[in-house]
């Protein structure tokens, strides 16, 4: 199921090739900088947190300097005694130190969960927010379930590395730091063997991350498909044409096949990078028995040449112990470079969303629309030219020279075949795209001169299949003015002459429709997208063939609701049916992008062109 859209299609080769280029992660400039950008709202908290870790990592390596001197000074002092006192006060030392280790380990728990989930919050309502304001053109060409990929997946994918980098990073290293120095101060010569391999396992760490990045990248993007095929396949729409064309079988092995891909990704994720990891440990755990070895080489030498020891059993002990504990900072840090690795994949494809530009902005010193009387609601097309930006090079735009008024009140309505470029015209008033040449003004001003949202303001839009959310009647109404009251939302309901059918619902204003409005029918539909413009109460009204897909009996009521709508306003009608614009103050016909009639409807009868032959065609 192709993304639907106006203009040129865009083909499923096309289509292919995007996803070649979105399978490997975007160049994005500076990321590290911006990564760490995400977190400067909240460096008060990080440098408490940065300071905990600090306290937590310095007192993780006392535990082993106290056991060197509960050996060599509690449990087997030169006496030959147990030194009973000092092993209490050593033991009681030790017990302080956990506790300490402890309680600051909750509070710095609670710490990175709180600014690692905000960070990660307010990336995900950045890009929403950004994405809001692109332009219609962005959506026509993106399918749905890619957008929200990168809200849910992209995001929630880096959520681990937000929560848990800066207090891992910054606990380990000073946990490997402090368990280097104290192993120095035990022993340089074990430390030497405890540490020679280390300059290995850094490269071996680096090429096993360049492996898991560009796993990652590969998993996102099949974890984006997975949700395109669940967004078109199972909403409403994609169910009825699945089951009315008994294709449910083939969208089951689409995703079946989307899903063998993933489960593939997710395994060569998970398994890269274990066999180094086995490796490392194996190394790891190997370095206290070599150590043993080393160290009864010293002893026995130093007492072979008739020296005193420098090696104690509380040295060897509180050594092993060190780096026992040096074994898991060590590999946490490299977890965490991998998954820093990992991650760039996905924080490219974050920013790269980011970086977008919408086509249509607001200029530096854009203005609110003039409101005085005649002036709101006037509408002109001035040598308007327009190609849908995704049109195949050298077709015909969709627009061409186009040059009409609308004045205020005015009842104005444009017919033609279909591509004729009717909703096109809809689409250029409203400001969702700019004109490829010439001027679109709305109350005298270029429409580029306005202000996007106070421009919407202005205009309500009613299009064929008005688009409802799986909330109720009253929720839907209120979208259009949140602190409507009841009384407002009964009297646009009436307006739109639908209140009697929702007062015969079972819960009234209520009932909730389902999804897309489902639950209720194509005229109920419409008339509810109608009392809502109403609600909104728009200075200039673009019908965009409002009734072409609805029965007799519907059509009648949602004529009688559209002209209640019309009163007072200006308004533009895209129609398909040529009986809703009978009574229109002029009537425009449009062919290949040009005006080639205009007229009252009984001019143009008159004239016996192209109206009069649709009109004939429709009798």
């Amino acid at each position: 199921m192709g993304p639907p859209g106006r203009g040129a299609r865009i083909s499923d080769g096309d289509y292919e090739k995007q996803r070649e280029i979105n399978s490997h992660a975007p160049q994005v400039a500076g990321l590290g900088r911006r990564i760490a950008a995400l977190f400067h709202p909240y460096r008060a908290r990080l440098t408490v947190l940065v300071t905990l870790v600090l306290v937590s990592a310095t007192l993780g390596i006392l535990p082993p300097l106290i056991t060197q001197r509960v050996f060599d000074d509690g449990l087997f002092p030169a006496s030959g005694t147990p030194n009973l006192p000092v092993l209490l006060w050593l033991v009681v030392a030790m017990l302080v130190t956990f506790a300490l280790a402890q309680l600051i380990g909750i509070v710095q728990t609670r710490l990175t969960a709180q600014v690692g989930n905000r960070v990660m919050g307010d990336l995900r309502v950045r890009l929403f927010s950004h994405l809001q304001s692109m332009e219609l053109g962005f959506f026509t060409r993106t399918k749905t379930g890619v957008i929200q990929s990168r809200l849910q997946n992209d995001v929630g994918g880096v959520a681990n590395v937000l929560s848990n980098t800066v207090s891992s990073v910054v606990g380990n290293t000073v946990t490997v730091i402090a368990a280097f120095v104290a192993m120095l101060m035990l022993s340089w010569q074990l430390t030497v063997v405890a540490v020679v391999l280390l300059p290995v396992l850094v490269i071996g760490q680096r090429k096993v991350g360049q492996v898991r990045a560009r796993i990652a990248g590969e998993t996102q993007e099949s974890l984006s498909e997975m949700t395109a095929i669940t967004e078109e396949a199972l909403s409403v729409s994609g169910v009825l044409l699945a089951k009315t064309y008994s294709r449910q079988s083939s969208e089951v092995a689409r995703y079946a096949d989307e899903n063998r891909h993933q489960i593939d990704l997710q395994v060569r994720q998970a398994m890269s990078g274990q066999v180094f990891f086995g490796i490392v440990q194996l190394m790891m755990s190997a370095v206290p028995a070599l150590i043993y070895l080393i160290a009864g080489w010293i002893i026995t030498d130093q007492l072979g040449q008739g020296q005193t020891a420098t090696i104690t059993a509380g040295t060897i002990v509180a050594f092993t112990t060190v780096q026992s504990r040096l074994l898991f900072p060590m590999m946490a840090l490299m977890r965490v470079a991998l998954d820093l690795q990992t991650s760039r994949a996905l924080f490219a494809r974050i920013f790269e969303y980011l970086d977008l530009k919408p086509a249509i902005q607001d200029a530096p010193d854009a203005h609110q629309p003039d409101d005085a009387p005649g002036l709101a609601g006037d509408v002109r097309f001035e040598h308007v030219s327009f190609s849908y930006p995704d049109a195949s090079p050298g077709s015909r735009p969709t627009l061409d020279d186009l040059t009409f008024h609308v004045k205020p009140g005015e009842f104005v309505a444009f017919v033609g075949a279909s591509g004729s470029g009717k909703t096109t015209i809809g689409n250029l008033v409203s400001r969702l795209y700019d004109a490829s040449a010439g001027t679109v003004r709305y109350a005298g001003d270029d429409v580029r001169d306005l202000q996007q949202e106070a421009l919407m303001q202005r205009i309500g839009v009613v299009t064929q299949e008005p688009y409802l959310f799986h909330a109720s009647i009253a929720d839907n109404l209120r979208y259009a003015k949140p602190d409507a009251t009841d009384a407002e939302l009964v009297d646009a309901a009436r307006q739109a002459n639908i209140h009697e059918t929702i007062a015969g619902f079972e819960h009234g204003y209520d009932t909730i429709v389902g999804e897309r409005g489902y639950r209720l029918s194509g005229g109920e539909k419409q008339r509810i997208a109608i009392a809502r413009v109403l609600l909104k109460n728009p200075r200039l009204l673009v019908l965009d063939e409002a009734t072409s897909a609805l029965d007799t009996v519907n059509e009648r009521a949602v004529q009688h609701a559209l002209d209640e709508a019309r009163s007072d306003r200006t308004t533009i009608a895209i129609a398909h049916r040529l009986s809703t614009i009978e009574g229109a103050d002029r009537i425009h016909v449009l062919s290949a992008g040009r005006i080639i009639e205009q007229g009252t409807h009984a001019e143009l009868l008159a004239a016996g062109g192209a109206y009069a032959e649709l009109y004939a065609q429709q009798g």
